[in-house]
Order: C-alpha cells, then structure tokens, then sequence
C-alpha cells in the first residue's frame, strides 16, 4: 500500500535517509546508484519530493564524477515533476509509477560512466541495462522497507515480507558502509546495535538480529565465521545481563577478545590491534553508560508493538465471573418478585365473625339446637356478606328465617356491627399491604431487568479485530502513531480505545478510524495517562443531535414557578425531557413538580423499563400525607433513530412541528389523584429539522382553545427552539395583556443531523 504522507519529518529521519543513500553507492565497487530505487521508494511512500531530490543529489556528490551527477541530475528533475503533479492532483501514485521509474532509469544507461565488469562478456551498456533491470526489481523491496521502517515499526509485529524488505535493505547498506568505512568502523556499529538490543531485550530473540547484523561481514569475505562470531559475542553477552549492563559488557568483550587472538590479532601491527579492540570497546562503554531511563525507553519501543494477549484474556475472565455473579443477582430479585406477587389464600374473615357470633351470643342460647337443625348458618353467612358489602347492618338486612328464629336479633346486629369495624381495619391495612408488596414485586423485577441486561453486556468477551492493523496503518497515515489498540463491541457498542500522543487531534482520529471500519464515529473521552500520552476512547457517532429552547415565566405575583423541566442525557444514544407542572403555583407547587421528576430521572438513569417506572413513581407520590398532584409530559428519545417515546399525565397537548403539524393529547388524570395510574403513551418519529412543543398549562389556557393554539403554531416557520419558545411565552403573555395568571413555561426541542 502506497502512502500519501509522511509522518517523520525530524532532521534524525532526514539524515538516516541520506546517510543510506550515499553508503547504498557504495555497495557494489563501482558506485553503481543504489540510492535510486531508496529515492524511488522515498517518493512512493510520500516523503516531498523536493526533500528526496536534495538527499539523492547529496549522495550522488561524494563519488564525484560529472557524468555521473548529471545522470543523477536528469532523474531527480524528472521524477520531482511527475510527483509534483500528483501532490498537486492529490492523487495517489499507482502501478504506473513503475514506468516513470523506467523512463528515469534511461539517462543512468547513457550517461552514467561504468567500464564493465571484466569477468562479465558483456558491453558496459549491456551491462548497465542489466543493471538498470536489477535496479528496478529493488524498488519494490524498498518500497516494502521504508514503509515498515515509516509506518509500522515498534507498532506491530512485522510480516514476513516486511521484514525481508528490511533485511534486504540492510545487508546492501552493510557492504556501503564496509566499502567506504572499513571493518573496524562496521564493526562499531554493529556491536554497539547488537549490545544495545542485548541489554534490552535480554533473550534469544537478539540471535537472529545478530546473524543479520553479520551478513554483509559474510558476503565480503565470502565465509560463515562472522555469523558465528557474532552468535557467540551474543551468547555470552546473555549469560551475564542478569548481572548488570558491567558483566553483560565485560564477557562481550572477553568473547570478541578470544575471537580475535585465534583470528592473529598480535600478528598486526600494534595501531591496528588498538583499532581492531577499539571497535569492540567503544560501543560497549557507550552502551554501559547510557543513562537507564533510556534503556528503558528503547525496550518500551522494541515490546510495544507485541499483542496484548494475556490482557484481554484476563478482562474477559473478570467480566465473565462479573456477568456470572450479576445474573444470579438477577435471578435473586426475580425470586424475590415472585414472592411479594404471590397470591393471597382467600379471606376467611366471614367464617371468623360467624364463630365469633356463635361462640358469644348462640352459646348460651336454649333454642341453638334448634337454630342448627334450621340451618341458620347459611343466614348468617348472607347477612355477614351483606354487612362486608355496606360496611353496617341494620333490621332490614336481617334475613326473613334469621328474624323468624332468633330471639335476640338485636344483639346479633350489635355484635356484627362491632366486629365490622375491625374488619374495615383489617381490609384497609391489608390493602396497603398487598399495595406495598406489588409495589416492591415491581421494583424488585426493575432491578432484576436491569441486572440482567448488564450481565449480558459483561459477559461478551472481547475479541481480537481484523480491523486492529488496518487501524494502525491508517493513524500512520495521519501522523499519528499509535502503541496500542482496541476494538471491541458491535453495532451501537462499537468502542475504539487507543493511546496516541496527547497533542493527536480528534479529528484526524476519528477520520483514520472511520476510513477502515467505515462507521461514523466520535470521540467519547480522552484520558491523560502519562507525560505526552492519553488513551482516546471513541463511540459509534449517533445519526442525530438535539438543541433545546426552554422559556419560563412566574405567576404573576409570584416569587417561584411551579414548573419544573428537566433535559437529562439517559446514555450517548438517548436523552430524557421532561416538564412537570405541581398543583397551584409558589414553593409548594415547586416541590411537588421537583419531587416528581426527581423520581422520574432517578428511575431513568438507572435504565429501568417504563411500564415499572410510572406506577411506582405515582404510588410513591400517592402515599404523600398531603394531596400532590402534577402534570407530567414526557418525552424519551433514541438519537440513531430519531424516535421519541411520549409520556403524557394530565397534561395539556403537546406538538410535533413537522412537514405538518401534529397534536400529541392524553386523557388522563394528573400523577398521585388516584391509587393507578394510566398514562398516555405514544411512539413519535422525529427526522432531522422536525420541533417537539411541551408547554405547561399556564400557556395552553391564555389561547381561547385548542384551535387557536393549532393555528398559532401552524404559522410559525421556526429555525431556532429558543426562538420558538420565547415567541410563544410571549404570544401567551400578550393574550393574557400582560399579567401571567398561571406559571407558564414552554420546552422546546430540535433534532439536527450529528456532525
């Protein structure tokens, strides 16, 4: 894949890349440009082109030759405009390229001064035609290096190709530096890199970096003892890391010691030795030396871009056992719903009150054998019931065997009269009881919905993203470098977690996240973690935004309005307006409307289901030693979907501005007049642009009726809710002729398309 930017515009990435360029004319004897297919691949992956044109000229200069700088010349000004013109096109460079590279390699044929190889029986032209092919078979492998080495290194574990690329490049730059530096230079560089990763790293993965390191050593003297010199300086560099940099160092060096006595180190000349064991010295003091905050840097860039593995696994075995232990909660108050909804066995008060009559009046009584062969039970069970029903009895309710039979009636309706009284007792505190236990047989299946409902949420596991290395070459592309990423969830759960440099902006996040999972998305919450670095979680965006208008005026005389609103966001998916209009108006009206929708935003937050929500908030009001009523209109809405669930208690008609005008009514009484209650719901579909009226009564009653309320709003073509809602308090001022008779208030609210 082919970049359009490049993120690393430091001088240190600037001279890397020329310090490559001019040791890559070096790597064949007779400074073939090798530096050609790195400025090919500089262009390829985005670098400006009049930056790779400055460092290829550069590199060209110090094998001076005029014939070959201006071979060098005629290239970068021919490949410098054909991607000037792509920059200035902003198009992406393609397969195409190939074949401008092609035409660029033409003045190397013609101009570029070579002799031949004398082994080979070719022309020099044949030769560099040749050679011209071989340069631009590398191109793609530089390609494939410079963009792991830009846009993927101490990110993510490379591929195969990736690191093949990288490798290739290396071993071209080692014969450079052999070439132009010598053994004794090549060999400090590549010591103090493979003690440095050493010391870092402290395994057995710094084996095959050591073999790499060595490769061009192997190519120039045509042998494989570099590789194994350079594996054992490893091996015992290893052995003594768990003592300290010191040992790690000392063993290193006695190793390269040995290796160079056998090789006949004191064969040479003494200044020779001294250059030979300064090779190996200097890198290694440099790398004791080095402060450990920069060790410990460098092993933070060299492990970073592992896989969090065990991680994940440890959340998702937390979240399990959560969503385990929830759910049996759950289930827990499912129980405890099942007991408080369990069915009362059938009153036996009647049979009680006809053993009592029995027991104190008929005991004593000579014709109670009489009575009993009569059945006079079966009488008295009526006028009990009779009684049950009236709450009293009286002569007339005796039945006709009962009077005929009985000779002290009116003890019989004494003493049932009494034990009625405490039968109204009984029922009336059984009432509230069976009231009480329903009420907490719905609570109870409230917390158990809700429970449930976060147990399946904790028990889905996350998973590893296909997604996840898409990710990371898109924030590259934006310049952002990212060490760690996190894909999780589906559909409205979707969550993006990363840390990124502090100073990343949110909107080059969100652009490079939403390219590859093809989501709108939005940045949820950035949480500094340390110095210069946050972890930015972001959210699937959701189709629509809201922006509300809420204007209110007292009771003329008043010091305190008996409206009350509320504008509460349930979730990033769903809001809550609410408008509760208390009994009257003053402090009084004020904390019945507040009681109210405390209850109701207290219930809503916590996610219970709605059908639990408004009995229990209006048994909760009614229990309220003093009569509290209040209006409620309310209002839950889903931003994906633009749908509003309405509430409607005692209310007066709210409105839904859209292509037409609709009037949203209920019928019933206002919250806490009687023991049940039965709302007005209605499911709206709001689109973008459409406006939700609530108003208080206060406003609805300064308009004759209805009909003059509908046709005042039919005029209105309102952009803005605050304007809406302030025109209309004040159209209902104005028919009130200025002194508001009743608290008035007007909540508005607009759906907009999110951006």
């Amino acid at each position: 894949m082919i970049r359009t930017s490049f993120p690393l515009q430091k001088a240190g990435g600037i001279l890397c890349l020329l310090f490559s360029s001019i040791l890559l004319n070096y790597a064949f004897p007779y400074n073939e440009p090798f530096s050609y297919p790195l400025l090919c691949a500089a262009l390829s992956c985005g670098i400006h082109p009049f930056l790779c044109a400055s460092i290829f000229l550069l590199s060209s200069l110090l094998p001076f030759s005029p014939f070959a700088l201006l071979s060098s010349a005629v290239q970068v000004s021919f490949l410098t405009l054909v991607f000037c013109v792509y920059r200035r096109c902003k198009k992406k460079s393609g397969a195409e390229r190939y074949a401008f590279y092609l035409v660029a390699l033409l003045p190397f044929v013609f101009l570029f001064p070579h002799t031949g190889y004398a082994s080979v029986p070719l022309s020099p032209l044949w030769q560099k035609t040749i050679f011209s092919a071989l340069l631009l078979l590398t191109i793609p492998l530089f390609e494939g290096a410079l963009n792991a080495i830009l846009f993927h290194a101490f990110q993510r574990k490379l591929s195969a190709p990736a690191t093949f690329c990288i490798c290739v490049l290396w071993i071209l730059v080692g014969l450079g530096l052999l070439r132009l530096a010598g053994n004794e230079v090549f060999t400090l560089v590549t010591l103090f890199v493979l003690f440095l990763t050493l010391v870092t790293l402290k395994n057995a993965s710094v084996f095959p970096l050591a073999l790499l390191l060595s490769a061009p050593l192997c190519m120039v003297e045509k042998a494989l003892a570099p590789c194994a010199e350079y594996a054992l300086y490893s091996g015992a560099c290893l052995l003594f890391c768990p003592y300290g940099r010191g040992a790690a160092a000392i063993s290193f060096f006695l190793s390269f010691l040995c290796v160079q006595i056998f090789g006949g180190l004191f064969d040479a000349s003494p200044l020779r030795a001294f250059f030979v064991l300064g090779s190996c010295a200097l890198p290694l003091l440099v790398g004791v030396l080095l402060p450990k905050r920069v060790i410990d840097r460098l092993r933070t860039f060299l492990l970073f871009y592992r896989e969090r593995i065990l991680p994940r696994i440890a959340v998702n075995r937390n979240r399990r056992q959560v969503g385990e232990q929830l759910y049996e909660i759950s289930a827990l108050f499912r129980e405890i719903e099942s007991a408080f909804s369990a069915e009362e066995r059938e009153d036996l008060s009647v049979l009680r009150m006809r053993e009592t009559l029995c027991t104190t009046l008929c005991a004593k009584c000579p014709k109670r054998k009489k009575c009993e062969n009569a059945d006079v039970a079966h009488s008295l069970d009526k006028l009990i019931a009779v009684g049950c029903a009236k709450g009293r009895v009286n002569l007339i309710d005796l039945p006709p065997e009962l009077t005929s039979l009985c000779a002290n009636s009116a003890g019989v309706l004494f003493t049932l009269n009494k034990q009625l009284d405490d039968y109204r007792r009984y029922a009336k505190e059984m009432d509230e009881a069976r009231a009480g236990r329903a009420l907490l047989a719905r609570q109870a299946r409230g917390i158990s919905d809700i429970l449930r409902d976060v147990a399946l949420e904790q028990s889905e596991e996350y998973t590893f993203s296909d997604c996840e290395s898409q990710l990371f070459s898109s924030l590259a592309e934006e310049g952002i470098l990212s060490n760690e990423l996190f894909v999780y969830g589906e559909g409205d759960r979707l969550t993006v977690s990363m840390t990124v440099p502090e100073t990343a902006s949110g909107e080059k996040l969100t652009r490079a996240c939403e390219r590859v999972l093809g989501v709108p998305l939005s940045l949820a919450e950035k949480i500094p973690l340390q110095a210069g670095c946050a972890c930015c979680i972001l959210h699937k965006r959701p189709a629509f935004d809201a922006a509300f208008g809420i204007s209110c005026h007292t009771k003329e005389g008043g010091q305190l309005s008996g409206d009350t609103h509320s504008l509460l966001r349930i979730d990033e998916r769903r809001f809550l307006m609410a408008l509760s209009d208390g009994m009257g108006s003053g402090e009084e009206a004020r904390k019945i409307s507040d009681h109210t929708l405390s209850l109701l935003e207290g219930f809503y937050k916590a996610k219970m289901p709605s059908d639990v929500i408004l009995p229990t908030v209006n048994r909760l009001i009614a229990y309220s030693s003093e009569e509290t009523f209040s209006c409620i209109d309310l209002c839950a809405v889903n931003l994906d979907t633009g749908i509003a669930d309405v509430v409607k208690i005692g209310s007066p008609p709210a409105f839904l501005l859209s292509d037409e005008l609709r009037v949203l009514e209920g019928d019933s009484l206002p919250i806490g007049v009687l023991d049940a209650v039965h709302p007005t719901t209605m499911q709206v579909g709001m689109k973008e642009n459409d406006f939700l009226v609530f108003m208080s009564d206060g406003v609805s009653s300064a308009f004759a009726s209805s009909a003059d309320l509908y046709s005042y709003l039919s005029e209105q073509r309102p952009l803005n809710p605050q304007a809406l809602s302030d025109r209309l308090l004040e159209e209902a001022l104005n028919r009130y002729q200025g002194h508001a008779e009743d608290d008035m208030t007007v909540l508005t609210v607009r759906l907009l398309k999110a951006s």
